[in-house]
This record gives structure tokens, sequence and C-alpha cells, in this order.
């Protein structure tokens, strides 16, 4: 199965840690489970024209413990993928406007 860079690169993730590593080039977004680095790469560079990608970190962060009234379970586990841009790489203007 053919994985395209949309079914790769869910959503990006948007808190106060990401936002302050926006200035040292590093963007972070939630990923597909069974994506590699390679392909996370090769996504970002997809969706994102001009951008070249130096490096990616993936994180596989587990799902929570949740209780309503008397019954449990767990959230869903899912990936994150902190993906730093090359030095003369062009920025990510969905991220521009949030500094």
């Amino acid at each position: 199965m053919v994985k395209t860079a949309q079914d790769i690169i869910i959503k990006p993730i948007i808190t106060e840690h990401s936002m302050e590593c926006l200035a040292a080039g590093k963007y972070t977004f939630k990923v597909a489970k069974g994506a590699n680095k390679i392909e996370i790469a090769k996504a970002v560079e997809t969706l994102f024209k001009g951008v070249k990608v130096a490096k990616v970190n993936t994180i596989s962060v587990r799902g929570k413990k949740k209780r309503m009234g008397r019954h449990e379970g767990y959230t869903s586990a899912w990936k994150k993928a902190i993906v730093t841009l090359a030095e003369g790489s062009k920025t990510i203007e969905f991220f521009d406007g949030m500094i």
C-alpha cells in the first residue's frame, strides 16, 4: 500500500514548547504510527515546497488512562515527529503567523 504525504503527516502540534522550538527551526507534527523517519522527511518536503529537512526525531506517545464514572479505558496511542529544517531552508508558512 502506497502512503501519500497526507496519510503520513496528520496534523501540526501547537503547544508552548513547540512554539519556542520554531526559532531553532524545529517543527512538531502528529504522524502516522507506522511511518518511519525517511517517510516523514519526504512527506514534509512534499507538502511544504522549498523546505529541506535536516533531521527527524520521533516519539511514540502512549495513551493516557481515562475514566468515565466506573468505566475506564485508554486514549489512543500516537506518534509525534520533531522535524529540524536545514540551515538555508525556507520556513513552513503555516507556522509563520504564530511566533
